[in-house]
């Protein structure tokens, strides 16, 4: 409404203008004659020409004069909408979305560095994690549940069929056995195991196993002998001949067992790569895992409990989420603004995705410009351009009338020449 109120304003002022040569020049036409009302007169004429001949010409831009002959050549801007479109496009795309255009910008700017910056404010940070979480929150109320869960579960399944068991663990195996790895391994189950003989609760666990068995499978001897002391020094005799043994794998690297065990684990291998069973054990446990139904209830459940847990953290004041993504936009200030290779490196990436991106980008733009211009009313969009600029075009009008008068002031002096001049030469 304000630049409805100028734009009328303007043109008032214009035309009281051109009201006001027209009065004087009608003045002049009832007076008698002489050198003051001449000049009057020719100076108000003048003022009128140039007046009527600007206000043609702003009145043209806009809309149709109709005219003979001229007419065909005013409603400038509505008739030629189109081009006015392409050629905004075209220089929108020329002038700013080209690639040298957007990597000089990115130069000029240094954006990681004002990122640093940026973000090294707490004000800002906090600011950003109170976005943030109002942009989840909101994700939240839009989600679909039921889409959601049905995604997980097909992501988890495609998931499943990708993995190849047999492959997978084979390499899996073959690292872990590199260089005698696996060796490891061994040594830190026998050494597990040492520690578990030596302590007293194995040993009674032992003594009462043996009584137990002597019990069960020797009733009538069991009676004669004595059953609890046999328990005792049969679980210490047990312990100390497997701890004896255990001690001697661990001294010894190239004890049989070790060299059964690796064998053990190469022909393991070797069945996971080429025996079709283990392949179709490995697709029955992939088929199984699909289909077991504890699994697919907890896939359900999964999105639904993550997402209960993450409103209510939300809805907090102190938010556990809100403070991670705070301290990571601090952490991400203070990085950028300790590494400067960083913020290079950040920068260089920027411009070749400028590189990359800008024609597609410059090129979808200026076309959605273009489509844009050409969908409006012309009638409206005259009104637009009118409203933003039509201030300024009807001072051109004003201008008009007082550069006309000047104009018939001089004129008319200069038509009083032939009779100043002899009169001077008297």
């Amino acid at each position: 409404m304000d630049k409805e109120k100028e734009l009328k304003r303007s043109k008032r002022n214009a035309l009281l203008l051109l009201l006001a040569a027209a009065a004087v020049f009608l003045i002049t036409l009832f007076l008698p004659r002489n050198l003051w009302v001449d000049g009057i007169k020719a100076v108000s004429e003048a003022a009128m020409v140039g007046a009527l001949a600007d206000w043609f010409a702003v009145v043209a831009l806009f809309r149709r004069v109709p005219l003979p002959l001229i007419g065909a050549h005013t409603a400038v801007i509505p008739r030629n909408k189109n081009k006015i479109a392409d050629n905004l496009a075209l220089f929108v795309q020329e002038k700013f979305l080209d690639a040298n255009s957007l990597v000089g910008l990115i130069r000029k700017y240094d954006p990681a560095t004002m990122l640093a910056d940026w973000l090294n404010n707490p004000a800002n940070t906090e600011r950003m994690a109170r976005y943030l979480v109002r942009v989840l929150r909101g994700l939240f109320e839009m989600t679909d549940d039921v889409r959601i869960q049905r995604f997980l579960k097909k992501a988890l399944f495609t998931l499943i069929d990708k993995i190849d068991l047999t492959a997978s663990v084979s390499t899996l195996l073959e690292s872990m056995t590199k260089e005698g790895r696996h060796q490891e391994l061994l040594d830190s189950a026998v050494t597990q195991l040492i520690r578990t003989l030596q302590q007293p609760t194995t040993r009674a666990t032992l003594s009462r196993q043996i009584v137990r068995w002597v019990k069960r499978e020797h009733p009538i001897k069991e009676k004669i002998l004595p059953t609890s002391w046999l328990g005792e020094h049969g679980a210490d005799m047990i312990a100390d001949a497997v701890g004896t043994i255990l001690d001697e794998i661990s001294a010894d690297r190239g004890h049989a067992l070790r060299v059964r065990f690796d064998m053990a684990v190469e022909s393991f291998i070797e069945r996971l790569k080429h025996d079709p069973s283990m392949a179709l054990k490995a697709e029955e446990i992939k088929s199984y895992l699909k289909h077991d139904e504890t699994l697919n209830t907890y896939v359900k459940a999964l999105w639904g409990d993550l997402r209960e847990w993450m409103r209510n953290d939300l809805d907090k004041p102190d938010s556990l989420l809100q403070q991670k993504m705070r301290d990571a936009g601090r952490w991400l200030g203070e990085t950028l603004a300790q590494d400067a290779t960083l913020r290079g490196t950040l920068n260089r990436q920027l411009e070749q995705a400028a590189g990359r991106m800008a024609p597609d980008f410059a090129a979808f733009l200026t076309q959605h410009i273009s489509d844009t211009v050409k969908s409006w009313d012309e009638a409206e969009m005259s009104h637009q351009i009118e409203l933003n600029i039509g201030k300024d075009l009807q001072f051109i009008r004003i201008n008009g009338t007082l550069v006309g008068a000047s104009i018939g002031l001089l004129l008319y002096l200069f038509s009083l020449l032939p009779l100043v001049v002899p009169r001077l030469l008297q």
